[in-house]
């Protein structure tokens, strides 16, 4: 038996070989689906007495961080059905943010075919021309463009709410400002002519839903044509100058920076325009949205009285020093700061719990819809524990607030930024 299992996993080793970031999870899903239950124990190691209850698409829970975060680097897996994971802080220190170190949030399974040379994109609905193009098509008949842009997750921060609110309990991490290649979304709708009563763009991805069901989608979210028509939204085909990553939605994607991440579409199939408020899945009820007007910490909200989320709001991170690290008397301090469609005017950073504030410099933003760079150097009067403080201030004078603005879904906390230091 232990001659069966070196084989199978030297087969095991060759079949899961990563082949670019399109092709890796569909290698280790037919090699589990082909190799049956050999495949399974090959997996794990030794002989798997109920392999056979294994529901199809699973993997073995010992490898299936390992498997579903191939080809990232640090990520914190917080689901795996579907597929969500963050970056520590720390390890989003670089200006670009390497497609490594991107974040995961996926709402169905990932399609397994993402081969970009047959993959087309319809534009139709409320148009006068319906378009039907290749990547090859968007290539070559639009002004490409690459521009480093914030995609982050309406729930990034979601950990801190208290009461508790459901859904991935992301905690700063569920951010990135990575460069994307592609086609502005506004040059392709003016080639279709986009029809007078068109208030709002559909968007629909190739991923499934996590039931089966292949009549349903995971999600269908759109943006107001205002929105859509605005500069800095791509419809990208690469990533950092490479291909996207699998679990970033190779081989196409919408990129909508200073809105809420699935805005962004992955896996992008089709975009249709509509003369209503768009209602796909994850468009309705009280999903990607907060209530009208404040509310009490655990306040039952009327779902009537929730407005959608649109631009996100002012927000600063520390990327150096890591939360937890011992220091000099002297510290280097930096991170980066954004706010949705606007710029930052100011990154302010404290060490004596907020009594006083040293002015960081601050970058501008390498293009619209990139977030912003800063820095700044604190000295530590004496040894002792200290905590950092960081507070962004945007173009319309919105400051980040010490506390949360509570919200039944847990959305949009843009509290201040805070890491403990040890200083020797």
């Amino acid at each position: 038996m232990q001659e069966n299992h070196t084989q199978d996993r030297q087969d095991l080793e060759r079949n899961l070989e990563p082949s670019g970031n399109t092709g890796h999870d569909r290698n280790r899903r037919r090699f589990l689906r082909d190799s049956g239950l050999a495949g399974v124990a090959a997996l794990v190691g030794m002989n798997v007495p109920f392999a056979a209850n294994l529901p199809k698409g699973f993997m073995p829970a010992a490898m299936a961080s390992e498997d579903v975060l191939a080809g990232k680097d640090g990520l914190r897996l917080l689901n795996d059905r579907p597929i969500n994971a963050e970056t520590p802080a720390h390890l989003l220190d670089d200006a670009i943010t390497p497609t490594a170190r991107h974040f995961i949030r996926n709402n169905g399974a990932p399609p397994e075919d993402v081969d970009a040379a047959g993959w087309t994109l319809t534009v139709d609905g409320l148009v006068d021309t319906p378009l039907s193009l290749s990547i090859a098509d968007l290539k070559s008949q639009f002004d490409v463009a690459s521009m480093a842009l914030v995609i982050e997750c309406g729930g990034n921060g979601r950990w801190a709410f208290d009461p508790p609110a459901k859904g991935n309990q992301w905690t700063t991490g569920a951010v990135a400002c990575s460069e994307w290649t592609g086609v502005r979304l506004k040059d392709v709708l003016a080639r279709t002519g986009v029809k007078s009563n068109v208030v709002y763009t559909a968007h629909v991805g190739a991923d499934a839903q996590l039931s089966g069901d292949p009549d349903k989608l995971p999600i269908s979210r759109g943006l107001p044509i205002e929105k859509a028509l605005t500069d800095n939204v791509l419809i990208a085909f690469e990533m950092n100058g490479g291909p996207i990553h699998a679990n970033n939605g190779a081989p196409l994607r919408l990129v909508v920076p200073g809105w809420p991440g699935s805005c962004s579409q992955k896996w992008l199939k089709r975009i249709y325009l509509r003369d209503i408020v768009h209602d796909g899945p994850k468009m309705t009820g009280t999903s990607y949205r907060v209530p009208n007007r404040p509310v009490e910490p655990g306040e039952k909200v009327a779902t009537e009285d929730f407005e959608i989320i649109e631009r996100m709001p002012v927000k600063s991170l520390i990327t150096s020093p890591e939360n937890g690290a011992l220091a000099g008397r002297s510290i280097d301090v930096r991170g980066h700061a954004w706010s949705g469609d606007r710029t930052v005017d100011a990154v302010d950073v404290s060490m004596d719990f907020g009594a006083t504030w040293t002015r960081a410099d601050l970058d501008a933003p390498v293009n619209d819809g990139a977030w912003q760079n800063w820095r700044t150097t604190l000295t530590l009067p004496q040894a002792g524990y200290y905590e950092i403080w960081a507070r962004a201030t945007d173009s319309a004078g919105q400051m980040q607030p010490f506390a949360i603005n509570w919200n039944p879904k847990g959305y949009l906390n843009n509290t201040m930024h805070r890491v403990a230091v040890r200083a020797a």
